[in-house]
């Protein structure tokens, strides 16, 4: 699977834009603020149907215009796979194959991307949002049903949260959300409980190789709610929880717990990284788990994912660039660089080089 082709019209700095990419490696160069990283959001979306950047469509509308349409090619087992998604006054609507979709998960299955920025490189040592952030956005792309216990969980806690905020607060309404709360909340603990079992295999695998075997890295899922093998003891300790902490959250006006509150542990050698890991440790693990997700997309789906690199080769050292490079053989890859130095020339096969000016590809040429 790779991506063959984009059009863009008002998406971001971009009035109007048709590309054609190479099949392996596409190099995407220019001075900052010139719009590399609008252009790999713009290929994002054909992925997940959201931005990896921001929660809001909206921002994604050039500058003073009322709309933006993106439009991908793909090859897919030898066949051409369009996907249109755009954005204005009417919503969001997408389309595959010129056929509209009826809900956003639609999308979910058709062109799998995996994106890596320097904000991947604080994954573990940032707040425990940025964990979850990365755990949901690949169970969204693996398990689209994943996707739907989402979006339940965050909207009845919303719901839930909204009414602990009241003066009055009607209990039997309470009890309604807190039913399904744990409903989706035990879906979503059992689910991510079984990736980061897998994600913990792989990327122990990845961090052995990266440090020629100094350093073995461990990942666990810090749940604050009991885990359980069943479904249904995980929805009836959920339960439980919420109803303990219930005079905790009104005080609060805020739910507690549950699994908008877990986290991901990451250890080397019984030392938690997140806070006393050093920086080289942080990095090898970051990466670790970026290449542990492609393999595990791979596995799942039977596809090589698209990878995105996000100006982050500057960020590793050599030793982490050829790695990464060099593991990626497989994969279509889409760099976005200020500059191409000759030392990373000799790690790039076959590929495009394109130069962006603002909002405007410029130059292309061969690697």
């Amino acid at each position: 699977m790779y991506l063959k082709k984009i059009e863009l019209k008002n998406f971001r700095n971009y009035e109007k834009l048709e590309i054609l990419f190479d099949k392996k490696i596409n190099v995407i160069t220019g001075k900052n603020a010139q719009g590399k990283t609008n252009l790999l959001e713009s290929l994002y979306i054909m992925s997940l149907g959201k931005s990896f950047r921001t929660n809001k469509d909206i921002d994604m509308i050039g500058f003073g215009k009322d709309y933006f349409r993106a439009k991908s090619t793909s090859i897919k087992e030898g066949r051409e796979l369009e996907i249109e998604i755009s954005i204005g006054k009417e919503g969001k609507i997408i389309k595959i194959n010129g056929i509209k979709a009826e809900r956003n998960i639609d999308i979910l299955e058709n062109v799998f991307m995996v994106v890596f920025s320097p904000e991947d490189l604080k994954i573990v040592k940032d707040e425990p949002e940025k964990r979850r952030r990365f755990i949901d956005r690949e169970l969204c792309l693996l398990k689209p049903v994943y996707y739907k216990y989402l979006g339940r969980y965050k909207k009845i806690l919303q719901q839930r949260n909204s009414l602990l905020k009241q003066q009055e607060i009607n209990e039997d309404l309470l009890a309604v959300w807190d039913e399904n709360l744990a409903e989706y909340g035990a879906k979503i603990i059992q689910e991510r409980s079984h990736f980061i079992e897998k994600l913990n295999v792989i990327s122990r695998d990845i961090s052995t190789r990266i440090t020629n075997g100094k350093e073995k890295l461990e990942i666990s899922y810090e749940s604050n709610v009991e885990k359980k093998e069943s479904l249904a003891e995980q929805k009836y300790y959920l339960k439980k929880a919420l109803s303990k902490n219930i005079k905790y959250d009104i005080f609060r006006r805020n739910t507690s717990v549950g699994p908008h509150k877990d986290d991901m542990i990451l250890t080397i050698e019984g030392i938690d990284i997140r806070r006393f890991g050093s920086q080289g440790q942080q990095r090898t693990a970051a990466l670790s788990l970026k290449l542990a997700e492609i393999k595990m997309i791979k596995e799942e789906t039977g596809f090589s994912p698209i990878l995105l690199l996000d100006d982050v080769l500057s960020e590793l050292d050599q030793e982490r660039q050829k790695f990464l490079i060099e593991s990626m053989e497989e994969v279509q890859l889409f760099i976005t660089t200020t500059e191409l130095n000759e030392e990373l020339k000799k790690h790039l096969w076959k590929g495009k080089i394109f130069l962006v000016e603002k909002g405007k590809v410029t130059k292309m040429e061969k690697i």
